[in-house]
């Protein structure tokens, strides 16, 4: 969860209440133990039989989850009067990517980056027909907005489409419990991982992208905020559909080796140390361009001092982040992100070490003086299954 900085006295910072998401009141409902996340009340659980974290990430990889990730920020940038080709120049001045190979309706994952090439935040961009739809993470939605509007002319336009909801259907039953309740130009089949198309699920305008956070197959559903209720009622009346909270959502996303934001990328990490270049594409490899080139450009060329891996942990006690790793008594490197896999059956973690490191050496986490043996492992901890086509 995010930790808010130390204030001096409560007069100086007032902590603003966390919103309400659409389906807030759903949510509860349906049992949803509601905890403070991202600015917003969110559920990290549901309470009842066969409810649990455990129980709802085994649920996911078995069938299908259903996830509330409205709090993240949904965003239009279009060039002034339909001016696309204004619009891609100025995102490519600030973003790493090659708008130009970038076909209509299909999802790349891209970086927002400072001056010194330092992560501000990871993101989703897709290009329509007269702009490009941005996905970008909660808790840094306003950054976000704000930075974007620092570094793009005026003329490129910034929506920030507050009035959608966006819901995550996820697992390898996703794609059967979807098809039953969506109609569409093309059929439901036709998408393939990173790819997306607009879709009704009902009466319900729906943009559908073959994306998501857990590394199952599955999909991301953008719908208007006011129908989010009854998308997600249609949804979970599947058979293999049941609603998923935030700590299995957590668990899932380590177990596939993605790393989240605010824990395992911000601005004191460089793209390159993430395992994020492949995000970087060869244009602007070669060309550089965006913002902050210059020293990702450096870090690829000469290299950087530490990297991103995976952790195998033996015993039963999970490493939280910023434990300390050692190598030989000597702290090596910190995690970012740990817990256990319920899945593999054993703690799990990420962490950033020196880049010096042997993969095949034995290190140790200092998790509150007791020392955890830990091995480096490869990400993802569990294969990906996305659905790239028969």
């Amino acid at each position: 969860m995010p930790v808010t900085d130390a204030i001096d006295t409560a007069d100086d910072y007032v902590t603003p209440e966390p919103l309400e998401l659409p389906l807030g009141a759903w949510h509860r409902a349906h049992g949803g133990r509601m905890v403070p996340f991202a600015g917003y009340m969110m559920p990290v659980q549901y309470d009842g039989p066969g409810g649990g974290i455990m129980a709802e990430h085994t649920w996911t990889r078995e069938h299908a989850g259903l996830f509330d990730v409205s709090h993240m920020g949904q965003l239009y940038i279009s060039g002034a009067k339909g001016d696309l080709g204004g619009a891609e120049a100025a995102l490519e001045a600030v973003l790493p990517i090659d708008l130009a190979t970038l076909k209509e309706d299909a999802p790349r994952y891209s970086l927002l980056l400072d001056e010194n090439g330092g992560v501000l935040d990871d993101l989703m961009v897709t290009r329509w027909s007269e702009g490009f739809y941005l996905v970008v993470n909660g808790a840094t939605k306003w950054d976000d907005i704000a930075h974007l509007r620092e570094h793009l002319p005026d003329a490129v336009e910034i929506n920030h489409m507050d009035d959608a909801a966006l819901l995550a259907l996820q697992g390898p039953e996703a794609f059967a419990a979807l098809d039953r309740v969506v109609t569409g130009d093309k059929p439901l089949s036709a998408l393939t991982f990173m790819k997306g198309a607009a879709f009704k699920i009902g009466d319900v305008d729906a943009w559908i992208t073959r994306s998501g956070y857990t590394g199952e197959d599955g999909f991301e559903i953008s719908i208007p905020a006011d129908k989010a209720a009854q998308v997600a009622d249609a949804l979970t009346a599947q058979p293999e559909v049941k609603p998923i909270g935030l700590g299995a959502r957590d668990s899932l996303r380590l177990e596939a080796g993605l790393p989240l934001y605010g824990h395992d990328l911000d601005p004191a990490t460089n793209p390159v140390e993430a395992d994020l270049a492949f995000a970087i594409n060869k244009r602007r490899k070669a060309e550089g361009g965006f913002l902050g080139a210059d020293a990702v450009l450096k870090a690829l060329s000469q290299g950087v001092k530490r990297k991103r891996v995976g952790l195998l942990l033996e015993g039963r006690m999970a490493a939280r982040e910023g434990a300390a790793v050692l190598s030989g008594g000597r702290e090596v490197g910190r995690v970012t992100s740990g817990g256990f896999s319920p899945t593999l059956g054993r703690p799990i973690a990420m962490a950033y070490v020196d880049h010096a490191v042997d993969p095949c050496s034995t290190l140790m986490i200092d998790q509150r003086g007791k020392h955890i043996v830990a091995a480096v492992a490869p990400l993802p901890f569990v294969p990906h299954r996305y659905f790239r086509g028969a």
